[in-house]
Protein backbone atom coordinates (compact mmCIF):
# COMPACT_ATOMS: atom_id res chain seq x y z
CA UNK A 1 0.00 0.00 0.00
CA UNK A 2 0.97 3.84 -0.34
CA UNK A 3 3.38 4.66 2.15
CA UNK A 4 4.12 7.74 4.18
CA UNK A 5 6.80 8.37 6.41
CA UNK A 6 6.62 11.39 8.32
CA UNK A 7 9.82 13.92 9.19
CA UNK A 8 9.69 12.91 13.10
CA UNK A 9 10.38 9.42 12.14
CA UNK A 10 13.82 10.30 10.79
CA UNK A 11 17.09 9.95 13.00
CA UNK A 12 21.01 12.01 12.28
CA UNK A 13 21.34 11.69 9.41
CA UNK A 14 18.02 11.58 8.33
CA UNK A 15 17.25 9.12 5.75
CA UNK A 16 13.88 8.19 4.71
CA UNK A 17 13.31 5.05 2.45
CA UNK A 18 10.13 3.44 0.56
CA UNK A 19 9.45 0.27 2.67
CA UNK A 20 10.61 -2.58 0.13
CA UNK A 21 12.33 -5.71 1.27
CA UNK A 22 14.43 -6.34 -2.15
CA UNK A 23 17.67 -8.00 -1.41
CA UNK A 24 20.40 -6.22 -2.45
CA UNK A 25 18.79 -2.86 -3.00
CA UNK A 26 20.18 0.02 -1.08
CA UNK A 27 18.11 3.24 -1.46
CA UNK A 28 17.02 6.32 0.20
CA UNK A 29 16.13 9.97 0.38
CA UNK A 30 18.31 11.88 2.21
CA UNK A 31 17.41 15.25 4.49
CA UNK A 32 19.77 18.38 5.67
CA UNK A 33 20.61 16.80 9.04
CA UNK A 34 23.92 15.63 9.89
CA UNK A 35 26.36 16.88 8.09
CA UNK A 36 29.30 19.17 8.38
CA UNK A 37 28.16 22.57 6.01
CA UNK A 38 27.07 25.73 7.82
CA UNK A 39 25.28 28.88 6.67
CA UNK A 40 22.66 28.97 4.58
CA UNK A 41 23.97 25.11 3.42
CA UNK A 42 23.93 23.90 7.10
CA UNK A 43 23.62 20.39 6.85
CA UNK A 44 24.16 17.88 4.58
CA UNK A 45 24.37 19.51 1.38
CA UNK A 46 25.75 17.59 -1.30
CA UNK A 47 26.44 19.58 -4.08
CA UNK A 48 29.83 20.79 -4.90
CA UNK A 49 27.83 23.62 -6.85
CA UNK A 50 26.23 25.89 -4.82
CA UNK A 51 28.62 27.98 -3.21
CA UNK A 52 29.22 25.45 -0.34
CA UNK A 53 33.17 24.71 0.80
CA UNK A 54 34.39 21.87 -0.94
CA UNK A 55 35.91 20.49 2.18
CA UNK A 56 32.67 20.57 3.85
CA UNK A 57 30.91 18.91 1.34
CA UNK A 58 33.49 15.89 1.13
CA UNK A 59 32.64 15.42 4.43
CA UNK A 60 29.08 15.28 3.85
CA UNK A 61 29.59 12.69 1.21
CA UNK A 62 32.15 10.59 3.39
CA UNK A 63 28.89 10.50 5.89
CA UNK A 64 26.53 10.16 2.88
CA UNK A 65 27.92 6.81 1.70
CA UNK A 66 28.03 5.30 4.96
CA UNK A 67 24.83 4.05 3.76
CA UNK A 68 25.29 2.97 0.41
CA UNK A 69 26.81 -0.38 -0.56
CA UNK A 70 30.91 -0.93 -0.28
CA UNK A 71 32.83 -0.12 -3.41
CA UNK A 72 29.68 1.35 -4.98
CA UNK A 73 29.90 3.52 -8.29
CA UNK A 74 28.51 6.84 -7.87
CA UNK A 75 26.27 7.63 -10.95
CA UNK A 76 25.31 11.49 -11.49
CA UNK A 77 24.51 14.33 -13.84
CA UNK A 78 24.56 17.68 -14.36
CA UNK A 79 20.81 18.40 -14.05
CA UNK A 80 19.13 20.69 -16.69
CA UNK A 81 15.05 20.38 -15.32
CA UNK A 82 14.49 18.60 -18.52
CA UNK A 83 13.26 14.69 -19.73
CA UNK A 84 16.76 13.34 -20.61
CA UNK A 85 17.22 10.20 -18.76
CA UNK A 86 20.69 8.27 -19.37
CA UNK A 87 21.40 4.39 -19.16
CA UNK A 88 24.82 4.01 -17.19
CA UNK A 89 27.22 1.48 -17.02
CA UNK A 90 30.16 1.54 -14.43
CA UNK A 91 32.72 3.17 -17.02
CA UNK A 92 30.09 5.87 -17.29
CA UNK A 93 30.06 6.64 -13.61
CA UNK A 94 33.49 9.00 -13.61
CA UNK A 95 31.16 11.70 -15.73
CA UNK A 96 28.29 14.11 -15.39
CA UNK A 97 26.51 14.49 -18.29
CA UNK A 98 23.32 16.54 -18.83
CA UNK A 99 20.04 15.15 -17.87
CA UNK A 100 17.48 14.44 -15.08
CA UNK A 101 17.21 10.64 -14.84
CA UNK A 102 19.33 7.34 -14.32
CA UNK A 103 18.92 3.99 -15.09
CA UNK A 104 21.05 0.92 -14.66
CA UNK A 105 20.56 -3.04 -15.10
CA UNK A 106 24.41 -2.69 -13.34
CA UNK A 107 24.65 -4.10 -9.19
CA UNK A 108 27.60 -2.02 -8.05
CA UNK A 109 26.49 1.59 -9.30
CA UNK A 110 24.14 3.58 -7.39
CA UNK A 111 22.14 6.25 -9.02
CA UNK A 112 21.91 9.76 -7.38
CA UNK A 113 19.54 12.96 -7.91
CA UNK A 114 20.28 16.42 -6.10
CA UNK A 115 16.91 18.43 -5.18
CA UNK A 116 15.61 20.83 -2.53
CA UNK A 117 11.76 21.54 -3.67
CA UNK A 118 11.72 19.04 -6.94
CA UNK A 119 10.18 15.72 -6.65
CA UNK A 120 13.04 12.61 -6.36
CA UNK A 121 11.71 9.78 -7.72
CA UNK A 122 13.01 6.71 -7.12
CA UNK A 123 12.10 3.11 -9.00
CA UNK A 124 12.90 -0.51 -9.28
CA UNK A 125 12.38 -3.83 -11.02
CA UNK A 126 13.13 -6.35 -8.59
CA UNK A 127 12.60 -9.68 -10.93
CA UNK A 128 14.71 -7.68 -13.68
CA UNK A 129 16.88 -6.12 -11.23
CA UNK A 130 16.59 -2.30 -13.50
CA UNK A 131 16.85 0.55 -10.78
CA UNK A 132 15.73 4.24 -11.76
CA UNK A 133 16.57 8.01 -10.66
CA UNK A 134 14.71 10.63 -11.34
CA UNK A 135 14.87 15.17 -10.40
CA UNK A 136 11.20 15.58 -11.27
CA UNK A 137 10.51 19.72 -10.89
CA UNK A 138 7.63 21.11 -12.99
CA UNK A 139 9.39 21.99 -16.06
CA UNK A 140 10.83 17.85 -16.37
CA UNK A 141 7.06 16.97 -14.94
CA UNK A 142 5.37 18.95 -18.02
CA UNK A 143 8.23 17.45 -20.14
CA UNK A 144 7.36 13.69 -19.38
CA UNK A 145 10.66 12.74 -17.63
CA UNK A 146 7.77 9.88 -15.45
CA UNK A 147 6.84 8.03 -18.80
CA UNK A 148 10.85 8.89 -20.12
CA UNK A 149 11.87 6.79 -17.01
CA UNK A 150 9.71 3.78 -17.00
CA UNK A 151 10.83 3.53 -21.13
CA UNK A 152 14.10 3.66 -19.92
CA UNK A 153 13.90 0.65 -17.67
CA UNK A 154 11.94 -1.36 -19.87
CA UNK A 155 14.54 -0.89 -22.32
CA UNK A 156 16.73 -2.36 -20.12
CA UNK A 157 13.93 -5.46 -19.60
CA UNK A 158 11.22 -4.10 -17.00
CA UNK A 159 8.03 -4.45 -16.85
CA UNK A 160 6.18 -1.66 -16.20
CA UNK A 161 3.62 -3.91 -14.20
CA UNK A 162 6.34 -4.90 -12.02
CA UNK A 163 8.25 -1.56 -11.13
CA UNK A 164 7.44 -0.28 -7.94
CA UNK A 165 7.86 3.97 -7.28
CA UNK A 166 8.94 6.32 -4.68
CA UNK A 167 7.94 9.92 -4.58
CA UNK A 168 10.30 11.17 -2.05
CA UNK A 169 10.66 14.79 0.09
CA UNK A 170 8.98 17.89 -2.03
CA UNK A 171 7.52 20.80 -2.13
CA UNK A 172 3.50 20.10 -1.09
CA UNK A 173 0.52 20.90 -2.62
CA UNK A 174 0.30 23.45 0.33
CA UNK A 175 3.03 25.26 -0.63
CA UNK A 176 3.60 25.04 -4.04
CA UNK A 177 1.89 28.47 -5.38
CA UNK A 178 2.21 29.13 -9.20
CA UNK A 179 1.29 31.51 -11.76
CA UNK A 180 -2.52 30.52 -13.00
CA UNK A 181 -0.85 30.52 -16.46
CA UNK A 182 1.79 28.19 -15.66
CA UNK A 183 -1.41 26.04 -13.79
CA UNK A 184 -2.63 26.01 -17.07
CA UNK A 185 0.36 24.54 -18.84
CA UNK A 186 -0.38 21.59 -16.67
CA UNK A 187 -3.80 21.17 -17.39
CA UNK A 188 -3.12 21.43 -21.11
CA UNK A 189 -0.51 19.28 -21.15
CA UNK A 190 -0.40 17.04 -18.39
CA UNK A 191 -3.52 14.74 -18.51
CA UNK A 192 -5.62 14.76 -15.32
CA UNK A 193 -3.41 16.97 -14.18
CA UNK A 194 -6.88 19.17 -13.51
CA UNK A 195 -7.22 16.71 -10.67
CA UNK A 196 -3.99 18.07 -9.20
CA UNK A 197 -4.30 21.87 -9.39
CA UNK A 198 -6.31 23.97 -7.15
CA UNK A 199 -7.41 27.88 -6.91
CA UNK A 200 -5.13 30.04 -4.86
CA UNK A 201 -4.69 33.79 -4.44
CA UNK A 202 -6.18 35.77 -7.63
CA UNK A 203 -3.98 34.70 -10.75
CA UNK A 204 -2.23 32.02 -8.29
CA UNK A 205 -2.87 28.60 -8.34
CA UNK A 206 -1.88 25.50 -5.88
CA UNK A 207 -0.10 21.91 -7.63
CA UNK A 208 0.46 18.86 -6.07
CA UNK A 209 3.08 17.72 -8.11
CA UNK A 210 3.28 14.16 -6.30
CA UNK A 211 -0.29 13.62 -7.87
CA UNK A 212 0.41 14.98 -10.87
CA UNK A 213 3.72 12.35 -11.47
CA UNK A 214 1.36 9.69 -9.71
CA UNK A 215 -1.11 10.02 -12.50
CA UNK A 216 1.75 9.93 -15.26
CA UNK A 217 3.00 6.83 -13.56
CA UNK A 218 -0.16 4.95 -13.62
CA UNK A 219 -0.78 6.11 -17.28
CA UNK A 220 2.84 4.23 -18.31
CA UNK A 221 1.37 0.70 -16.31
CA UNK A 222 2.42 1.22 -12.85
CA UNK A 223 -0.16 -0.47 -10.47
CA UNK A 224 -1.20 2.60 -8.17
CA UNK A 225 -0.34 0.53 -4.93
CA UNK A 226 3.12 0.29 -6.10
CA UNK A 227 3.81 4.06 -6.03
CA UNK A 228 4.68 5.35 -2.38
CA UNK A 229 4.48 8.99 -0.86
CA UNK A 230 7.65 9.21 1.14
CA UNK A 231 8.25 12.43 3.22
CA UNK A 232 6.78 15.43 3.98
CA UNK A 233 6.89 19.07 2.14
CA UNK A 234 10.06 20.51 2.24
CA UNK A 235 8.93 24.10 2.24
CA UNK A 236 6.91 22.81 5.93
CA UNK A 237 10.04 20.81 6.48
CA UNK A 238 12.47 23.47 5.99
CA UNK A 239 14.60 22.57 9.43
CA UNK A 240 15.30 19.09 8.17
CA UNK A 241 15.13 19.50 4.27
CA UNK A 242 16.81 22.09 2.06
CA UNK A 243 13.82 24.05 0.20
CA UNK A 244 14.32 27.17 -2.29
CA UNK A 245 10.97 28.04 -1.42
CA UNK A 246 11.54 27.95 2.01
CA UNK A 247 14.52 30.41 1.36
CA UNK A 248 12.58 32.75 0.14
CA UNK A 249 14.36 32.20 -3.56
CA UNK A 250 17.49 31.88 -1.75
CA UNK A 251 19.79 29.65 -2.91
CA UNK A 252 20.63 26.63 -0.60
CA UNK A 253 21.95 23.36 0.01
CA UNK A 254 20.64 20.11 -2.04
CA UNK A 255 19.91 16.72 -0.68
CA UNK A 256 20.88 13.64 -2.21
CA UNK A 257 18.27 10.41 -3.18
CA UNK A 258 20.00 7.30 -4.16
CA UNK A 259 19.33 3.60 -5.61
CA UNK A 260 21.31 1.06 -6.77
CA UNK A 261 21.65 -3.02 -6.42
CA UNK A 262 25.21 -3.89 -4.22
CA UNK A 263 27.62 -5.84 -6.59
CA UNK A 264 27.57 -9.31 -6.45
CA UNK A 265 23.73 -9.25 -5.42
CA UNK A 266 21.63 -11.32 -8.00
CA UNK A 267 17.93 -12.36 -8.81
Amino acid sequence: MNQLIESSQVSLPNRLHAQWAIGGLAQGFFGRLGGVSRGRFAGLNLSYLVGDETASVERNWQIARQSMPAGAAIAGLNQVHGAEVRCVGRADCGSRPEGDGLVTATPGIVLTILTADCVPLLMVDANRRVAAALHAGWRGTVAGIAAAGVDAMVALGASPAGIRAALGPSIGPCCFEVDADLAARFTDRCESAAHHVHSGRPGKAFIDLRGVLRGQLVRCGLDSDAIASVGPCTRCAGDCYFSRRAAGGNLTGLQLSYIGFAAGSGS
